[in-house]
């Protein structure tokens, strides 16, 4: 490729505008709206797994832009009505495609990159765990962007139609919506009955990603590698395509794309739990005395060991040698519907929970403790308010010697969780002290099978 001629080209055509109509609309995205991606452990500038993970999940918009900005890079010269003149021309055709296709390639690339160097050097200033296990999401991510441009050109250069780009992107719009929503999920059904959906192979066909869950999930090495065939071939296809004078060699030109189509889908795990996978260095614990966090997390063990460390005492002083010894973050990765897993010996938590979010020092005590004697039993990826909150305040009262709700609250949820618990808890403290140990065992054995309603057995309910 001709420096001097690629020049030309990001000068004089409309490659730029390919990346700034990229960059912009995903930096407004991300600024201007308020999402999940600004909270929490998962926040898309907290680590690098969630940043490229985030950026990835943006090409459900910027991919289908992509691919119609490039049939419009593709129909410029049946618009300038110099087709022919170009074709009798001594310079190959492979020549002029390859400086047409490098053009945007470059800018968007350029954009992309961008758009992760901007959320780069916040999480730089947010984490002090630093890996290069991120980097393939992202590079995989430019790919996606370069080969549906590179698609658009050649498709729109075969039908040279007005038409072509508004269809080309609303078509991948749709069929990543498609991928996203119904083609690409399989419906399951977790253990305990509940049914729920998974992506299978044929989503990762698509440019976008699941929601992050948590900042240690990343891709698996297949889906890398299946994406990468997929995208090459896709490339390839678009390429033959600009460089196609004949229906035959168009015919022809589609044979990379859907091959590549064919293998990817060999190399394409087709257990989600082989796509979404734990990224085992980033889940390794790091450990102050009995109060662990993974890797990721490491900036906050200082601000955790000591709650934690209180948390065990009380849980000591509570329930004597049937209390938990250590404090845990829980690194185990559940399918979205499944009943969660406890232990009794482990106070497990999540930094994202309700319960602990944001909260710091004698609040935080209060979470673990809470945490330490009614886990929860809400399905994975639900939310609600219900007997497991209310035994929780009835537990942690019985511990601290008073009723504390936890919880970013508000006031009426405040007031419902005290108005259900109090009466639970004043019945409780009547007790003797061993009807009260009874009642606390019978109520975190149900807590920790989640079987039955722990609220139930301590209010004495059939339960018990």
């Amino acid at each position: 490729m001709n420096g001097r001629v690629l020049r030309i080209e990001l000068r004089r055509s409309v490659a730029p505008w390919a990346g700034v109509v990229v960059l912009v609309p995903a930096l407004s995205f991300l600024y201007l709206l308020d999402g999940s991606w600004w909270s929490g452990t998962t926040a898309w500038t907290a680590q690098w797994t969630p940043l490229a993970m985030t950026t990835r999940s943006l090409l459900f918009y910027l991919w289908p832009l992509a691919i119609g900005l490039g049939a419009l890079q593709g129909l410029r010269d049946h618009r300038s009505k110099i087709s022919e003149l170009l074709t009798s021309t001594p310079r190959p055709a492979r020549h002029r495609a390859a400086t047409l296709a490098g053009a945007t390639a470059i800018t968007l690339t350029a954009a992309f990159a961008v758009l992760v160097l901007v959320g780069g050097f916040q999480v730089l200033a947010h984490t002090e765990y630093t890996h290069l296990g991120w980097l393939p999401i992202s590079l995989v991510g430019v790919l996606f962007l370069v080969a549906g441009a590179v698609l658009g050109m050649g498709a729109a250069r075969a039908l040279p139609s007005p038409l072509t780009p508004p269809a080309l992107a609303m078509g991948a719009f749709v069929f990543t919506a498609l991928m996203h929503m119904s083609l690409g999920r399989t419906q399951t059904s977790a253990a305990d009955g509940l049914t729920s959906t998974e992506p299978n192979r044929i989503s990762l066909l698509s440019p976008t990603l699941d929601d992050v869950r948590e900042a240690f999930v990343t891709l698996s090495a297949p889906v890398h590698a299946g994406q990468t065939i997929w995208l090459l071939g896709m490339a390839a296809t678009g390429f033959a395509l600009l460089v196609a004078a004949t229906p035959r060699a168009r015919l022809t030109a589609l044979t990379p794309v859907l091959a590549g189509a064919v293998i990817a889908l060999f190399v394409l795990p087709a257990d989600a739990h082989r796509m979404y996978v734990v990224d085992k260095a980033a889940s390794q614990l790091v450990c102050d005395g009995p109060v662990c966090v993974t890797r990721t997390q490491q900036a906050r063990l200082a601000d955790l060991a000591g709650p934690g460390k209180e948390a065990l005492r009380l849980l000591r002083g509570a329930l004597g040698d049937q209390a938990p010894d250590s404090v845990r973050e829980n690194t185990a990765v559940l399918q979205e519907g499944s009943t969660p897993r406890w232990s009794r010996k482990t106070v497990l938590f999540d930094f994202d929970d309700d319960i602990g979010a944001g909260a710091k020092g004698e609040e935080l005590t209060w979470a673990l403790v809470g945490k330490g004697m009614v886990p929860g039993c809400t399905p994975v990826g639900w939310s609600g308010l219900g007997g497991d909150e209310y035994a929780r305040t009835v537990a942690l009262g019985w511990v601290l010697g008073d009723l504390k709700p936890l919880g970013a609250m508000s006031a009426r949820l405040r007031a419902e969780v005290e108005a259900e618990a109090r009466p639970v808890w004043n019945e409780l403290k009547a007790l003797p002290r061993a009807e009260q140990l009874s009642r606390i065992k019978a109520m975190r054995a149900a807590a920790f099978s989640c079987k039955g309603d722990p609220f139930d057995v301590l209010s004495g309910g059939a339960s018990r």
